[in-house]
């Protein structure tokens, strides 16, 4: 929402006000139903872009104008746009009632997840179930998701975004969520503030997915799958991430599943089970993963599904503040291909490949002032965001073997 334009406004004190910060070149006036007021093409002639903004969105204020910083073939331009109406205050009772369901859902996932799909019939097993799997599982995961829109939600908050208290998501099959999100309802500053809050939520939640995987892991007992299972039975197995790979070796000495023979060069077969999930693990010794495991897993696939570069998801804002937007709306079916082969070894990529194509991926946040450059203790954390992207990414997220 935005508010009205602002009768009988004075073009020659808005110009007044523009020439405070910026050498004029030409001028274009706009209409409300333009959306702005006057567009300025020119030098700023402060050298440090961000202090010019912050000095003329001050100014504006009162006249409830606000400018956007743009870069027009190459040429700096100011817009004069309707300052944004305050955003309205979040129902928080919809966030709390969501947080509850959520959590007696990932209970369940939890309790379900040790006792095999079987649902416990008697008070005491129901309660053995939560103890050994419900709230060990629900705790973590979590405080996995919650550190990650947490993420958001304070550094927005520290930036002077307007931006709503986290929604959780839940689910009563499979994981017990879908995990969570936050409505930023204000616009970034700047590239830095953008890549802040596009940051803040991954790496937030990726030191808590891995403290909790870690001890997760130690919790878990590694067994040998099964050579054959009786008609109708069969395992799921979670797929394998560089980092997660890494995290198995440093706490059991081997490369799990690891096959009772491997037919071949060894690195080989290791390239092909990894992007394929083939040859099916028969017979091969694997980590049995505890609750507080599984959710360090799946704490960690979140993370990647999250940092895939491309529109409002957080790799896309990372994305965009590092390459730009041209360069990132370029890489979109790039990345749209790879999900689609990928989809042929799992087809829930074939999902997200939709759900990129047709909501996620057909906006990407642009912060007010997109002169001012990314600075390069941003742009170290973009980077290290995209290693972590490919560390954490897992071509076949789930596998079933019968």
């Amino acid at each position: 929402m935005v508010m009205p334009l602002t009768a009988g406004t004075n073009l020659q004190e808005l110009d007044a006000l523009v020439e405070r910060v910026f050498s004029i070149r030409d001028i274009t006036y706009g209409t409300r139903e333009q959306g702005f007021i006057a567009r300025y093409h020119g030098v700023l002639k402060e050298s440090d872009s961000s202090k010019a903004y912050d000095q003329l969105a001050a100014d504006l204020q009162p006249l409830e104008w606000m400018p956007l910083f743009r870069q027009e073939a190459g040429i700096q331009t100011i817009l004069i746009v309707p300052l944004h109406s305050p955003a309205r205050p979040s129902r928080i009772w919809i966030n709390i009632l969501l947080f509850i369901v959520t959590v007696f859902s990932v209970l369940f996932a939890g309790m379900v997840y040790v006792t095999g799909d079987e649902i416990p019939r008697s008070i005491p097993g129901i309660l053995a179930a939560l103890q050994t799997g419900g709230i060990p599982y629900m705790i973590s995961l979590l405080a996995i998701l919650g550190s990650h829109e947490f993420g958001h939600y304070f550094v927005s908050r520290f930036h002077k975004v307007s931006a709503s208290l986290p929604f959780f998501i839940p689910m009563p099959i499979g994981l017990g969520t879908m995990g969570a999100f936050i409505n930023m309802k204000g616009i970034p500053k700047n590239r830095d503030h953008l890549m802040d809050i596009g940051s803040a939520g991954p790496i937030a939640g990726f030191v808590v997915a891995i403290i909790v995987l870690i001890i997760g892991l130690r919790m878990s007992i590694i067994d040998i799958i099964p050579a054959t299972f009786p008609e109708g039975y069969g395992a799921q197995i979670e797929g394998n991430s560089v980092l997660y790979l890494f995290l198995k070796f440093i706490t059991f000495g081997t490369l799990l599943p690891q096959p009772a023979v491997i037919t071949g060069l060894p690195l080989l077969h290791w390239i092909q089970y990894f992007f394929t999930g083939q040859p099916a693990p028969f017979g091969a010794t694997d980590v049995m993963l505890s609750p507080v495991a599984w959710a360090g897993w799946v704490g960690i696939l979140v993370t990647a599904l999250n940092l895939i570069p491309a529109g409002t998801l957080d790799g896309g804002h990372i994305a965009q503040t590092l390459f730009g937007k041209r360069v990132t709306r370029a890489m979109l079916p790039f990345i749209i291909g790879i999900l689609v082969l990928l989809g042929f070894a799992w087809n829930g990529w074939w999902l997200w490949a939709l759900l990129i194509i047709f909501l996620v991926g057909r906006v990407y946040a642009e912060p007010l002032d997109q002169i001012t450059p990314l600075s390069k203790n941003r742009r170290i954390i973009g980077i290290i965001c995209l290693i972590l992207f490919i560390l954490t990414f897992t071509p076949v997220p789930f596998s079933l073997i019968t």
